[in-house]
């Protein structure tokens, strides 16, 4: 069939994407569709960048560490790139939420992967403590961030329970405890930076450099996916922009 215009409406006309189009897309492109699974979220859009980028990480620290004999050390560093691995599906899951009936879906499921990813970060935290013994403390680049990190990650946490389960009691009404939902939302995406520093103070650590080699090169790729992926998604109204 031809139009009037003389184009043939049979197949689709394709519009090429312009050159200065961004390469991973405008900022929060990604919205969850009306029916479709919210378990898609974790790999719609750039979501698929950030999952390649957390699982490289995840596979060198655990091929890194257990290529070593065991040691009372041994389930610092998996447990924390399994948190890690944790709070990245909490954000990715929850970032392209639109309608009321997803925000409260992905919202629930955030707090349930988050829930269990502190599990695990109070559980390194405790057996570090435990290992270090009469050493001193918190004294390396990596102990020093690490400390931040989870300070964070606890205030991070008690912030967004207050702020979603009790706004009323504690915040004064529930619009109270919406108000402060988009700094909840900030702080998360410089507590990913904040762990993603830890990181890489902890590949230059000297039981690393000695002993475990993971290579810099690959850790920094890896965060950058993950980065690259994870920001991409953000959606700046959800941020107050």
């Amino acid at each position: 069939m031809v139009s009037a215009t003389g184009i043939s409406q049979d197949y689709p006309v394709t519009i090429q994407a312009r050159d200065d189009e961004p390469l991973l897309g405008h900022l929060g492109d990604i919205t969850q569709k009306p029916g479709e699974s919210i378990y898609w979220n974790l790999f719609t859009g750039t979501a698929s960048i950030a999952q390649t980028g957390i699982w490289i990480l995840a596979a060198l620290v655990w091929n890194g560490i257990l290529s070593h004999p065991l040691s009372w050390f041994t389930p610092h560093p998996l447990l924390s790139v399994s948190a890690l691995l944790l709070q990245v599906q909490a954000t990715l899951i929850v970032q392209p939420t639109a309608t009321p009936q997803q925000k409260l879906t992905g919202t629930r499921l955030h707090y349930l992967i988050q829930l269990l990813s502190i599990v695990l970060f109070i559980s390194a935290f405790v057996i570090i403590e435990v290992n270090k013994g009469s050493y001193p403390h918190f004294v390396s680049l990596h102990g020093i961030l690490g400390l931040i990190t989870y300070i964070t990650i606890a205030l991070q946490a008690v912030v967004g329970v207050i702020q979603y389960f009790l706004p009323t009691i504690l915040l004064g009404s529930v619009d109270a405890g919406k108000r402060i939902y988009k700094y909840h939302r900030w702080s998360g995406h410089v507590l990913l930076l904040l762990e993603m520093a830890t990181v890489v103070a902890a590949i230059q650590t000297t039981y690393n450099v000695m002993a475990i080699h993971i290579p810099l090169w690959s850790v920094l790729v890896a965060i950058v996916l993950i980065l690259s992926g994870v920001g991409a998604r953000i959606k700046k109204h959800k941020l107050g922009l």
